[in-house]
């Protein structure tokens, strides 16, 4: 054997790098240290390659990000989803709240992206064909979409972002001042409910009232 095939046979080659793997490796560092940690230098640290490796694959930081953002909503489940079209729309809106709070600040990821990719164009367009199948028309379903998204992805990245400390500020800054329509309302508005507010705000777009699970 020469020194050349015992080099190979002891250190086998790199695996071919590929954009998927980019991605991969962006989303573990996503979930263990924040959106802040994750860029293309320490992207390219993790996977043990030179960062111009990395953008040779994905271009930019911003197009590294939209596919990040893409790849939440592929996680998303089309299969056992409600008949009716209402109960459909809803249980489309569950999952991808799911999606995002699947990952460390995952609607904060996707708020600040326009993933116009085929996971994310796949999730609208069934959420459209949804809407439709509803009785909205096509303008209508699409302003719905806006309103549903939105308030998702708002009410989502606060959920991610809250302390208990901001709960108590709320409580502080209301006791000492003069709103007495918040002190009434406090109990809510400082209780941690996020998926009954959810629930609430998808009923009040969807027309449907807020729906217990």
């Amino acid at each position: 054997m020469t020194k050349k095939q015992s080099a190979s046979s002891t250190n086998p080659p790199r695996a071919r790098l590929t954009p998927a793997a980019v991605v991969d490796a962006a989303l573990e560092l996503l979930d263990e240290e924040g959106l802040d940690a994750v860029t293309t230098r320490a992207v390219a640290d993790r996977l043990g390659v030179r960062m111009n490796t990395v953008l040779w694959h994905i271009k930019t930081k911003d197009r590294l990000l939209e596919l990040l953002a893409d790849a939440l909503a592929g996680s998303l489940s089309y299969e056992d989803l409600p008949a009716a079209a209402e109960e459909r729309a809803w249980e489309l809106m569950r999952r991808y709240r799911k999606s995002l709070l699947a990952h460390r600040d995952g609607a904060a990821l996707v708020t600040g992206t326009y993933a116009a990719e085929p996971h994310t164009l796949r999730f609208a367009d069934t959420l459209l064909d949804t809407l439709v199948a509803g009785g909205a028309t096509d303008e209508s379903a699409a302003w719905t979409l806006y309103a549903l998204t939105y308030f998702t992805l708002g009410l989502t990245q606060e959920e991610q972002a809250l302390t208990g400390s901001d709960e108590d500020r709320l409580r502080a800054a209301v006791a000492d001042g003069e709103y007495p329509a918040l002190r009434r309302a406090l109990p809510v508005l400082s209780a941690d409910t996020f998926p009954a507010r959810f629930e609430d705000g998808i009923g009040r777009i969807l027309g449907g009232g807020r729906r217990e699970r």
